[in-house]
């Protein structure tokens, strides 16, 4: 994987993140069931960045395994 897709991986997933935690934070209308699970998607959308800033340090040089 190339450095340009790993930073649009990572900008796209902290985006996300973002939107998610937002639509966390809204307060809730009673009687309306959010159709979004949004903490497991902020659960998985940090993993993904956390991925993805691990192989740019990787793409560096700097050796993160073993």
């Amino acid at each position: 994987m190339s450095l340009e897709l790993t930073l649009v991986l990572l900008a796209a997933s902290i985006a996300c993140t973002g939107l998610l935690v937002w639509l966390e934070k809204r307060p809730t209308e009673i009687g309306r069931i959010r159709l979004l699970p949004t903490t497991p998607l902020i659960f998985l959308s940090l993993m993904v960045a956390i991925l993805m800033i691990v192989h740019v340090v990787n793409l560096m040089g700097y050796v993160t395994g073993r």
